[in-house]
């Protein structure tokens, strides 16, 4: 598993911050180190991936679809019935476990999708930590489900009204709080990019789905062509690569979110497209979708977990030497891999883990039937109701909408009447 040097990955990464955050990101990579050196943390750490978000997660033999595709066998990696649904909660136990071994008692996050904020909030709850989580507008707007979750956690969330309203500008704003409240306060960085040490630190703890995969490939004699994961920031793809990183096999693909189309505000393409530059933000330097002025340009997904401007400096390089190839689904593609996955497999991916289905789906038919390849589900797609409900049953849908709205008013016309 290749670490940064001094926090660069190749030309990538590196701590571009302001001087009121050198400290606590200094603190913290001292502190990172000692705790991977600490058996006793190491040990909790163990103890609660075990007992509290059930690791190991299952490697299934997706029988019925690769009959039916033809060609290398699939399987799939079913990090969404980890607790709280999603490979997120892997990072945010960790950090927060730290975080409590540094005396920091107050955790902040950011989230686009949502899940990283719900494993933050859970994390929180279940080490006895505050929780404060940043969340764009607009995604508080299409994930209120997970805004549900985090409140039951008793997190607090903050929708952020600046910018674009998406997970770029939370990022902005938990930087904010954090150089406002370095000394009582961890933020919980939920991808593997920021400045160091945070990519080190978030691929570490999400390595643990790429060292159970190897295990569980290995026990079962597959002939691995391929792992094929998603890839917004690129915890889950970092985290499933990681152990393999550094042999020359098997393929790595990490698959973008195409959006509607190739064009500006299209997508969120970093790797994959055309429209990227190297550059530095919020932190880091690494591929961006960037104007001539260096400011972030709009992305379009549908996909709220992969519609970052950026991606992670460790990704970036992998990408740029070749190791990780890149490509994309378009948002189309990914609502077709939900509906194969869950009417011949029963298993209901998250819409960013169905961009790395339908890589899967193309891919499968055109390699021998020896050989076999491991998608990530990252995530369930519970959370995404709200998003393909309206796509697959828009009738039956906007009735319950509709017949919702109605309870509601009537339940509210109850409660004023006992109050007269």
């Amino acid at each position: 598993m290749a670490h940064s040097d001094n926090g660069f990955f190749g030309q990538f990464g590196g701590k571009y911050v302001a001087e009121v955050l050198r400290r606590p990101l200094d603190e913290l990579e001292v502190e990172f180190k000692k705790a991977m050196a600490d058996a006793d943390f190491l040990k909790e750490l163990e103890t609660i991936q075990k007992d509290y978000i059930g690791r190991e997660t299952p490697l299934l033999y997706a029988k019925t679809a690769t009959e039916i595709l033809g060609g290398a066998q699939i399987y799939i990696k079913l990090e969404g019935l980890a607790n709280t649904g999603a490979h997120k909660i892997n990072n945010a136990i960790g950090q927060c476990l730290l975080a409590k071994r540094m005396g920091k008692k107050r955790i902040i996050a950011e989230t686009g999708a949502g899940q990283h904020g719900v494993a933050t909030a859970a994390a929180c709850a279940k080490l006895g930590l505050e929780c404060i989580v940043y969340m764009g507008e607009v995604d508080v707007r299409r994930q209120q489900p997970n805004v549900a979750a985090m409140e039951m956690y008793g997190a607090k969330v903050h929708p952020v009204t600046s910018g674009s309203r998406t997970l770029k500008d939370a990022v902005n704003e938990a930087m904010r709080d954090w150089a406002a409240n370095p000394d009582s306060t961890h933020y919980v960085l939920g991808s593997a990019l920021g400045p160091a040490p945070f990519p080190d630190m978030v691929r570490q703890f999400q390595s643990v789905i790429g060292n159970e995969v190897k295990r569980q490939a290995s026990e079962r004699n597959l002939d691995v062509e391929a792992l094929i994961a998603c890839c917004g920031g690129g915890s889950n793809s970092i985290g499933f690569f990681a152990p393999f990183i550094d042999e020359v096999s098997p393929r790595l693909i990490a698959v973008e979110a195409g959006g509607i189309g190739p064009g500006p505000g299209e997508n969120a393409c970093r790797m994959s497209g055309n429209a990227s530059r190297d550059g530095i933000l919020q932190g880091y330097k690494s591929r961006f979708l960037l104007d001539e002025d260096g400011q972030a340009l709009p992305t379009r997904s549908i996909s709220a977990g992969l519609d970052y401007c950026g991606i992670g400096p460790q990704l970036a390089d992998l990408g740029k030497n070749g190791r990780i190839e890149f490509t994309s689904a378009l948002d189309t593609e990914a609502l077709d891999a939900v509906k194969f996955f869950a009417k011949n497999e029963g298993v209901l991916f998250a819409m960013e883990s169905a961009h790395a289905g339908a890589q899967a789906i193309k891919l499968a038919p055109t390699l021998p039937k020896n050989k076999a390849i491991i998608v990530n589900m990252s995530g369930r797609g519970d959370k995404d109701i709200f998003i393909t409900c309206p796509v697959f049953r828009p009738a039956e849908w906007k009735q319950f909408l509709v017949s919702e709205l109605k309870r509601l008013e009537e339940n509210e016309d109850i409660h004023d009447a006992s109050l007269m």
